[in-house]
């Protein structure tokens, strides 16, 4: 297979104050390089057979800004920009990459090890900063996360945005504090032990301050998405554009040290080619982690139910490490909520989340009423440590005709069994911001567009997406401030009950889980008391024993039997207990006052109470 182009991009600040200019514009005779600062010097650029404007300039170093012009006079940034300092609008910045890193003992995270936290830079503290974030990570690694996972950072149109319309897929966004500061959260992180990932948009761009259509064809008009042209992966002169978001990749995984990379709606790339995008992206990450003696991982966000996707080459799969679980989401929230509208219409059963826990999909080539035709493929041979879970995240929650969150809904009881099914679960967890001590700020979709016909079709688009949903009322202005404004957190309430007492929990969950490296043991086995909606997963333990884990999603509570085989039986975690808020006796540690009784078989019955969690462990009959 021969290899795309590795020659960097964009502009390349070199020592001595000069800069090297390179920019794929194939239908362009010439480009110049110009400097607003200075109107009347412009440095020109030689083509290639290619499509690829250089050449080396002196006397131009970091901290310039510039503009490429072309043959009709018209000035755009550049598409590969690093930094936009002023917005979309404004001209490009040459950035120097350099950086005085203070990781280097740093070599990743076993992905298995991976607790993650969800967050948007925007809204998870006051300042909306990358450098206010930081701050707050020693409060993450005493909660015992062991990878941030930022939502999109390239540059996007204002300063109120998801992240999902970014136009320059290269730049850091200005308000957040650009490329130094993410350097200094990624630095920062490494050093109190925490990964760091980075969700990445390589389906689509946003609708407003998108040059890369101007330069060349980067989007394949043949496909669409929900959001717009699909991206040329599989077209004529589409070997340009694979390796520019390849290049992006290697971008944030070698100079901005990031761990791994969550590919935003990966069901959205479309690619016929013999030799997919995905497959060679995943082929050039292992390498370069290989390389660089360092984890590397990529995490896909698909709704395909593709196994496919996790799987090597050698076995017609594209290779990626991981994948976010939506039918794990979906099981849980139609159980608790007893929601179901729109795709919740396809769960509400106990039994669809013991399909996920057998085999990671609900769906796996089983007909989808909500889809109406079948979905999925079986899953069961992958690992469930590849598959990320989630109670809430930032789909879940933001795409909620009010964005609201689980804690709006169901009692705090409801909330510490969800958690508990995330954290104690085969699968690799995910916290959305806040989550863990029940905050209780929505979070709305919010933009900041400038073009008022936009504006209305956001607001109109949004409004058509509810529809399956049959929400009551109006949904949040979009454009608002005050939208925006709603979703910043307010971590102070953790310092109140209930607040402080769910904090504490989430705090011994992820303490049990990385003492007992469930994240390692393995699947198990899953039993279900249907009629009761019980589940109960039973793994080895690494002395022996077994772990169970109970969950309880009767409203009324439940007694079954028989629980285990003869032996001795101790409770890890109720998710019940007055320690953490509940209505049972604090600090128990063995079957006392746990409903746990033997029976004439020799085996044991258990009361549970309603939305109850409880990990058992048993030892070995001696």
């Amino acid at each position: 297979m021969a290899a795309l182009s590795t020659t960097g991009i964009g502009a390349i600040a070199l020592p001595g104050n000069r800069t090297l200019f390179r920019v794929w514009a194939p239908h362009a005779d010439e480009l110049q390089v110009v400097l607003p600062g200075h109107p009347d010097r412009t440095l020109p650029l030689q083509r290639d057979e290619r499509g690829y404007h250089s050449a080396l300039h002196e006397a131009v170093g970091a901290g310039t800004p510039y503009l490429f012009r072309f043959p009709d006079g018209t000035l755009l940034p550049d598409p590969a920009s690093r930094f936009q300092p002023d917005g979309v609008d404004g001209p490009s910045a040459i950035v120097d990459t350099g950086f005085d890193w203070q990781d280097a003992d740093w070599k990743g995270i076993t992905l298995a090890d991976y607790i993650i936290y969800e967050l948007h830079v925007g809204t998870f503290t006051v300042e909306g900063s990358l450098d206010s974030a930081i701050r707050e990570l020693p409060r993450l690694r005493e909660l015992g996360i062991t990878a941030v996972e930022l939502m999109p950072i390239a540059q996007f149109p204002g300063t109120r945005n998801w992240g999902y319309d970014g136009v320059f897929p290269f730049a850091v966004q200005n308000s957040y504090g650009g490329p130094l500061a993410l350097k200094r959260f990624v630095d920062a992180a490494h050093r109190q032990g925490i990964a760091v990932i980075l969700d990445v948009v390589y389906n689509h761009l946003g609708p407003y301050g998108n040059v890369l259509a101007s330069y060349g064809p980067y989007f394949n008009h043949r496909y669409a998405t929900p959001w717009g042209d699909a991206l040329n992966f599989d077209a004529a002169e589409s070997d340009e554009v694979r390796a520019y978001f390849i290049q992006n990749a290697l971008q944030w995984l070698l100079e901005f040290h990031i761990d791994a990379l969550r590919l935003d709606a990966i069901h959205a790339i479309v690619d016929t080619s013999a030799y997919p995008f995905l497959t060679e992206l995943a082929d050039i990450v292992r390498e370069q982690s290989q390389a660089a003696g360092r984890k590397l991982y990529l995490i896909a966000e698909s709704d395909l139910n593709d196994p496919r996707l996790l799987r090597p080459a050698s076995h017609s799969g594209h290779g990626l490490d991981g994948h976010w679980l939506d039918d794990f989401h979906h099981a849980v929230h139609t159980l608790l909520t007893g929601e179901q509208r729109g795709y919740y219409a396809d769960f509400g059963d106990i039994g669809h989340l013991a399909t996920v826990l057998r085999g990671n999909f609900a769906y796996a080539g089983d007909y989808s009423a909500y889809r109406k035709h079948r979905h999925g493929a079986p899953a069961t041979d992958l690992p469930a440590n590849r598959f990320v879970v989630f109670a809430q995240n930032h789909d879940q929650v933001g795409n909620r005709m009010a964005g609201d969150r689980l804690s709006s809904s169901v009692s705090t009881a409801a909330l510490r069994l969800a958690a508990a099914a995330v954290l104690l679960g085969p699968f690799l967890p995910l916290l959305w911001m806040g989550e863990e001590y029940g905050e209780t700020a929505p979070f709305p979709f919010f933009v900041d567009h400038s073009d008022p016909a936009l504006i209305t079709a956001v607001r109109e688009g949004r409004k058509r997406e509810f529809a399956d949903f049959a929400w009551a009322g109006e949904p949040p202005d979009p454009q608002a401030a005050e939208t925006f404004e709603q979703a910043i957190l307010n971590p102070a309430i953790a310092r109140s009950s209930p607040h402080r007492e769910l904090l504490a929990y989430y705090r011994r969950l992820i303490a049990l889980r990385r003492e007992l490296r469930l994240g390692h043991l393995g699947r198990g086995e899953t039993r279900v008391w249907n009629e009761e909606k019980v589940i109960m997963l039973t793994r080895h333990a690494a002395d022996g024993g077994a772990l169970m884990l109970l969950l309880c999603f009767n409203d009324a509570g439940t007694t079954i039997a028989p629980l285990a085989p003869a032996g001795s039986i101790s409770v890890l975690l109720d998710s019940n207990d007055a320690e953490w808020g509940g209505c049972g006796t604090s600090g128990v540690r063995g079957m006392s006052g746990m409903g746990v009784k033997p029976t004439t078989s020799g085996q044991t019955a258990c009361r549970l109470e309603p939305w109850h969690a409880l990990l058992f462990h048993t030892n070995p009959t001696r």
